[in-house]
């Protein structure tokens, strides 16, 4: 229980428990929760989707919803996306790229990456109605939180320490497999089209992670935060696309 509290305080606003300072033992055991933790937040996005639909249709709901979850999340990946938008595309030398990940400061390129995540993420949501978008707001959060264990398990890290490398270090055996299972948790809502959102994101997260540690040398913290953006907005325009059909 303890290692799913901090999952949950790690990735999102909900606080169940007082204490703040945790060992890289427990960070590490806390990995394998992180898809579990996408499903809670998906939960709540239901939640709210069906409170806000009383009142908003359209573009106003989508609005509405993706605004709450970035607050849900506190900005954690949305600050990555950032980030890592402002080194990949700054043109520098792959040691110049790493310090700028670390600037706190967001330059033009983050800014720009930011608008267009948060503008594409409402326009697709706004694209997918009934059903389908219940669907779709439980199964993106934790189908892209377990290609973000793919980011920590599969990929080198390019610093040599780092919260991120700290994950991976002190991860359980096996780690991919639990992960895997928590990640199915969103089945049991009685679709078979989470299964595809799950394996589109597994892929996603393959291919990004795979273009920055070509250019990086290997992933931070920060790139992990920017795949799981990426990951969602990709399973957010795939369904878009789809929902004329499902």
């Amino acid at each position: 229980m303890t290692r799913f509290l901090i999952a949950l305080q790690f990735l999102s606003r909900i606080h169940l428990a007082k204490q703040t300072v945790w060992t890289n033992e427990a960070f590490g055991g806390s990995l394998c929760y992180f898809p579990l933790v996408g499903t809670v937040i998906g939960a709540i996005l239901c939640l709210l989707w069906w409170f806000f639909s009383f009142a908003f249709s359209g573009l106003y709901l989508a609005v509405c919803i993706v605004a709450a979850w970035f607050l849900l999340t506190g900005g954690l990946h949305a600050d990555g996306f950032m980030d890592t938008a402002d080194g990949l595309f700054s043109g520098r030398s792959r040691e110049r790229m790493l310090e700028i990940l670390k600037d706190s400061r967001v330059g033009a390129n983050g800014v720009m990456a930011f608008f267009l995540l948060a503008i594409l993420k409402i326009c697709f949501l706004a694209n997918v109605n009934g059903p389908l978008a219940y669907v779709v707001l439980l199964g993106v959060p934790a189908a892209a939180r377990y290609g973000t264990l793919i980011s920590v398990l599969e990929f080198p890290y390019a610093r040599e320490e780092g919260l991120g490398k700290a994950f991976a270090r002190y991860a359980p055996a096996h780690t991919l497999f639990w992960g895997f299972l928590a990640a199915l948790v969103p089945v049991l809502a009685g679709t078979w089209y989470y299964l595809i959102l799950l394996g589109a994101a597994m892929l996603t997260s393959l291919a990004a992670n795979t273009y920055i540690t070509r250019h990086l040398g290997g992933v931070t913290g920060d790139t992990y935060g920017a795949v799981t953006e990426l990951t969602e907005l990709v399973l957010l325009g795939m369904s878009a696309s789809l929902h004329g059909i499902l």
